[in-house]
This record gives C-alpha cells, sequence and structure tokens, in this order.
C-alpha cells in the first residue's frame, strides 16, 4: 500500500506538518498539507487522497466541524479515513469525532510509531471496504429487477414501501417470475441491509429434516446428529430469512414456525432451552395458499401471519414489453462473465422472443439467452435460437379447408392442430406444453392418445 497511498495532513502548526511530512515520505506515501481545514477540504475535493490527518484545533473553522461536513458530503463506508490529531485540552472533542465516524485519535506530542500504525490500520479498513462496496455492486448487479412496465413500476413502489418497515411479505407467483429478487430487494432496501439474508428452499428438504434445517438440533436428537447444529432461524437472527416454496413446508414444521412468528422464540430438536430470535420474515410460494388453507394443507393461522403485505410476481408473458431490455441486460451479463465482447441481437430475434409465451418465465429466458451467447458468433441472429423459437410453428389457416367438416370436425381438428403446435414450441416437453395450453399434464395425456398425436406426425 505504501508509495500509492496519499496522505493530506491538515495542521496549523508548521513544524508538525514539517515532521509529519518527513514521517510519511519516508515510509513511502504521497503527502499534501494545509494550514486551515478550508485550504484543506477545497484541496481534497481537487486533489482527492487516501487518508486524512487532522488536528481540532485550527483557525477558523474546526476540526470537528470539518468532518461533520466531510461526512455530509462523502457519506458511505469507502469515503476517506479520517485520523485526528488531539491536544490533551481536546480529547474530549477527539471522542465525539470518533462517534461522528473518525478511524482513530492521535494525542500530541505524536509517537512516530503509533503515527504509521494507526495510519497503516486505516488504510486498510478502507481497502477492505472498497473491496467489500465492489462485491456488493457485483451481487447487485446479478439480483438487479429489470423493468419499465407499468406492472414492474408497481412491483417497485410495492417494494420501496414495504422495505423500510418490519412487515411480513408474502410474494406469489408462478416458477421463474423472480421471486428470490423481490426478497432480497426488500433486504437490500432495509435497515437490515447489512445483516445475514438466509434463503430456505422448503421443497428441496425432506419432511423429516425441515425442523431440524429450520430450527437446529441438539447431540443425539435422532439418527446421525453427531454434534449440535444451530438452525438456519438463528443463522437469520438480526436478519431477514427468506422461506421460499413454503406451500411445501411440512405440517409440523409449520406449527413451529407459527411459534417463532407469534414468541420469538424457538426450541432446537431434543432441546429444551428457549432461544430467542429477532428475524424478519419473508414467504413465497407458486401454490394459491388460499385453496391449500381451505383443502387443510395449510396452517390458516400461520398463512394470516405471513400474509401481512402480500405481492405478486407477474408472469412474464403480461410484460412482454420489458423483454427488450431483459435481453440486452442478460447478453451484457453473460458476455462479461465469458470475456467476450458484447455481442449485438438481431432485431428479429428480439421480435421471436417477445411473442414467445414463457411458461419457465425470466428463468427460462435468461437461460436461453445464456446459451445463445455462448454459442452464436459476433451477432446474435434468428438460427442461434433454440428451434422451437427459430422456425415459426404457427399453421397456415385456410377456413375453405374445413368447408365440408362439422362444427365438432372442425372443433376436434383445431385442437389437434393447436395441441400439435404448442408440442414443437416446446420441443415436446409435455410440461411446458400444457402449461401453455392451460391443462394440466394427465389431461394433455388423454388427448395425445384420442387424437393419435406423436412426435413426427
Amino acid at each position: 500500500m505504501a508509495g500509492k497511498a496519499t496522505v493530506m495532513v491538515i495542521d496549523d502548526y508548521e513544524n508538525i506538518r514539517r515532521t509529519l511530512r518527513t514521517i510519511l515520505e519516508s515510509e513511502g506515501y504521497d503527502v499534501l498539507d494545509t494550514p486551515t481545514a478550508e485550504e484543506g477540504l477545497r484541496a481534497l475535493e481537487e486533489h482527492g487522497a487516501d487518508c486524512l490527518l487532522l488536528d481540532l484545533k485550527l483557525p477558523g473553522m474546526s476540526g470537528l466541524d470539518a468532518l461533520t461536513k466531510l461526512q455530509a458530503n462523502h457519506p458511505g463506508e469507502t469515503q476517506v479515513p479520517v485520523v485526528v490529531i488531539s491536544g490533551h485540552g481536546t480529547v474530549g472533542d477527539a471522542v465525539q469525532a470518533t462517534r461522528l465516524g473518525a478511524f482513530d485519535f492521535l494525542e500530541k506530542p505524536l509517537d512516530r510509531d503509533r503515527v504509521v500504525i494507526t495510519l497503516r490500520n486505516a488504510l486498510k479498513q478502507r481497502a477492505m471496504a472498497r473491496q467489500v462496496d465492489k462485491l456488493r455492486q457485483q451481487v447487485k448487479g446479478r439480483f438487479e429487477m429489470i423493468g419499465k412496465s407499468s406492472l414492474m413500476h408497481k412491483l417497485f413502489d410495492q417494494i420501496a414501501k414495504v422495505a423500510p418497515t418490519k412487515g411480513r411479505v408474502l410474494i406469489s407467483g408462478e416458477s421463474g417470475t423472480g421471486k428470490e429478487l423481490i426478497a432480497r430487494a426488500i433486504h437490500d432496501y432495509s435497515p437490515l441491509v447489512g445483516s445475514e439474508f438466509v434463503k430456505v428452499n422448503c421443497a428441496a428438504i425432506a419432511p423429516e429434516l425441515i425442523e431440524s434445517e429450520l430450527f437446529g438440533h441438539e447431540k443425539g436428537a435422532f439418527t446421525g446428529a453427531t454434534g449440535r447444529k444451530r438452525g438456519l432461524f438463528e443463522v437469520a437472527d438480526g436478519g431477514t430469512i427468506f422461506l421460499d416454496e413454503i406451500g411445501d413446508m411440512a405440517q409440523s414444521a409449520q406449527a413451529k414456525v407459527l411459534r417463532v412468528l407469534q414468541t420469538g422464540e424457538l426450541t432446537r430438536v431434543g432441546g429444551e432451552r428457549v432461544i430467542k430470535v429477532d428475524v424478519r420474515v419473508i414467504a413465497a410460494t407458486n401454490k394459491d395458499l388460499a385453496r391449500e388453507v381451505e383443502a387443510g394443507g395449510f396452517r390458516e393461522d400461520l398463512y394470516f401471519r405471513l400474509n401481512v403485505v402480500p405481492i405478486l410476481s407477474p408472469p412474464l408473458r403480461e410484460h412482454r414489453e420489458d423483454i427488450p431490455d431483459m435481453v440486452q441486460h442478460f447478453v451484457r451479463e453473460f458476455c462479461a462473465e465469458n470475456g467476450f465482447k458484447v455481442k449485438d441481437v438481431e432485431a428479429a430475434v428480439i421480435e421471436r422472443l417477445v411473442q414467445y409465451g414463457w411458461p419457465g418465465n425470466v428463468r427460462e429466458l435468461k437461460n436461453i439467452i445464456e446459451r445463445v451467447v455462448i454459442m452464436s458468433d459476433d451477432v446474435i441472429r434468428v438460427e442461434d435460437l433454440p428451434p422451437f423459437l427459430s422456425v415459426s410453428t404457427t399453421p397456415a389457416f385456410d377456413l375453405g379447408r374445413y368447408r365440408d367438416r362439422t362444427l365438432r370436425e372442425f372443433k376436434e381438428e383445431m385442437e389437434r392442430d393447436f395441441i400439435l403446435m404448442r408440442l414443437e414450441e416446446h420441443e415436446w416437453n409435455i410440461s411446458r406444453a400444457a402449461t401453455t395450453l392451460g391443462i394440466e399434464r394427465t389431461n394433455l395425456h388423454k388427448k395425445l392418445k384420442a387424437y393419435n398425436i406423436q412426435r413426427g406426425s
């Protein structure tokens, strides 16, 4: 770090400035110095610095006032660290300065080793803060929500309103619509942003293990419990826990989650000690939880506890106007990830993508863009798209050919052609075709058998 960092010294005593310059330059730092806070702040704006040594007793603007102004003009973790210099009579002010954000304070007469070590630590902390900020921006970029449509603006408004509060949120929507992105955005724009964000996929954890995962267990609580384990609610203490696919949670675990929401208390599996936790709960589901409650698959009391602020994550087909921006964003992201120059996208590609039904929503779009970025040349063309997107499968419609059909025959033939078109669009993926047709898989299988539809027919 020495030799690369610039240190600014603000002190009205020339001898102190000269001494500090000698010490710091011998350590390899570049040094700027001024006798007043006003000159120092102007020089800082003009030339910049990596650390500031600031005397508190100055003519004109005091060091404390300069620090307050500096913090107001440059908020954030990566601002210039300030080490204040205090005489015997200003120690109280030095303590106040550290409360205002100063890194440390040095008492006169200055000790050379203390100056060097304090400065080194301040610069090290700033470097670490910059790295954390860089990583945070990278993570934020990967979880960025894209969209200018009225639906997305409404969603952003809801996030902005609920994020600063402590309200529980239930996010509903189809798979792949970005429910986790919404949950992360709520956390990132809340007072809990610096704390834990713990995601739990309730559908991916076996029912017999969900309680252990959420609430932890004590040694010997069950076969294989060779030691004590903290649960995810404990891990998230002071932060946010995101219960994804909560509609698939076992009934026994639902009762314990309800207790945590009601009392803020939990007990590990096999334990007796009550553990207090303070956790914001955000839940998500692709099921209709109200219907699940009616059917007895989900606890009504838990549903009402979770559904304080309901947010709907819209399917992509309902805001197709956002697809061009999403495509460009994903292209830039995957080009950067793979070390490619950003690729152009043919207008015909965007047109095909906007027209498609997207049963897999944004997740499906992102996967397809990653594929075409990797497999295309400098320009992404229609022929780079998967077959169900690159080839028009819409059958030509000629009403005259049905002139000799009965109404029933017309309906059956049209239904057969329409089903066949959807199957070809989705490369004969039965689940996706059924989703876009708006019917159950079992119903689609029955129709395939009734119409004798086979691949290649």
